[in-house]
């Protein structure tokens, strides 16, 4: 029977499904952090970015189905989330990006193509957008690229049940357990104030691109996705039904099939 778990009563329960065993695993030092890392299987190479207070055992459901595919499957902490540590500077997405480079230069990995989760998906725009012969191209998963494209925050069930299970797996990887109102108000102030692409930096951008939006996204403005999808030259918009900010773990085999028909449709 397909998953499906629309309220994310299960995701707030249990968390995704447990990740696979990593093929290597590991911390690289970079700019006063540590930032965790994992690599499964082999082929070409696909990294997954996940969301702001999240960490990636939130692609419980991604990983598998991408390894089945017979492609290579690198996972992330961004700073200060999960299993990642950070210093005192604030956040920011260029510097999460530098991170993500950092950890391909410790695994010699010379590009991927990125799937990236709202505050995962800026960042691998960024680094489509700065370091264009690392990226075969963007999975722009429910996301925006100035202040402006956020809708005003309502609070829901699905959105209080979805933080409940970030407050507890914080808890559980991070090296600062009891931090996590501070860890939310630091990520929250750059959620406000950054990025801030203008549609002529999106114009220059190169590579392949899927910008992507649930129907009921909580977060993001269905204009703003494509005043997105029209600026970046060739992307593709692509609405999924039914579905909010959290589709991959709502309903994991539509989510899937979208990435893997972007995937699939990169030059090889």
């Amino acid at each position: 029977m397909e998953q499906q778990d629309d309220e994310l009563i299960r995701f707030e329960a249990h968390g995704a499904e447990p990740l696979p065993p990593a093929s290597i695993e590991g911390h690289v030092g970079r700019a006063g952090a540590r930032i965790w890392y994992a690599s499964y299987g082999a082929g070409p190479a696909v990294i997954l970015l996940h969301g702001g207070l999240g960490h990636s055992g939130n692609w419980g459901y991604q990983v598998p189905a991408l390894l089945q595919s017979g492609r290579r499957v690198v996972l992330i902490d961004s700073r200060g989330h999960g299993r990642s540590t950070r210093d005192a500077r604030p956040y920011s997405y260029e510097l999460m990006a530098s991170d993500v480079l950092a950890v391909m230069d410790e695994l010699s990995l010379d590009k991927a193509a990125f799937v990236g989760w709202s505050d995962g998906a800026c960042i691998a725009l960024i680094l489509a957008a700065t370091a264009p012969s690392r990226v075969a191209g963007v999975f722009f998963f429910a996301c925006n690229m100035d202040p402006s494209g956020t809708l005003e925050f309502v609070p829901t069930p699905v959105i209080d049940r979805c933080f409940s299970r970030h407050a507890k797996d914080y808890a559980a990887l991070s090296a600062t357990p009891d931090d996590f109102n501070g860890f939310v108000e630091a990520v929250s102030l750059m959620m406000r104030t950054e990025p801030n692409y203008r549609a002529e930096d999106l114009s220059r951008i190169r590579v392949p691109v899927a910008v992507v939006l649930g129907e009921h996204d909580e977060f993001i403005k269905p204009e703003h996705a494509e005043y997105l999808a029209r600026s970046i030259p060739d992307a593709q918009m692509i609405t999924l039904k039914g579905v909010s900010h959290f589709a991959p773990l709502q309903r994991p085999a539509e989510f899937n099939a979208a990435v893997f028909s972007f995937l699939d449709g990169l030059p090889s």
